[in-house]
């Protein structure tokens, strides 16, 4: 699943690398493509409802800014997804 994230980075910084991939939806276009057009649904074992999914990226990304953890932020997210997403 990191590598999805990874992959989805890399992704969403090209498509938006006119603004240097700056874009404060990022939640929902990584969604999207995470639902869409990546193995996220099948890593995971059911599709999740999109707005669970946006829901569990911010989140994520606001506890990992508040703890600033040392291991990389791909890891980190995909280690608590599923969890997040089974609640």
């Amino acid at each position: 699943m990191a590598e999805l994230f990874q992959e989805a980075a890399e992704t969403h910084h090209a498509v938006y690398r006119i603004v240097d991939g700056d874009d404060p939806d990022w939640a929902s276009w990584y969604a999207d493509w995470l639902l869409d057009l990546s193995e996220l649904p099948d890593l995971l074992g059911a599709r999740p409802v999109r707005s669970h999914l946006v829901h569990a990226l911010v989140d994520l990304e606001r506890t990992f800014t508040a703890e600033a953890p040392a291991e990389r932020w791909e890891d980190w997210y995909a280690a608590r997804l599923a969890e997040r997403l089974s609640n």
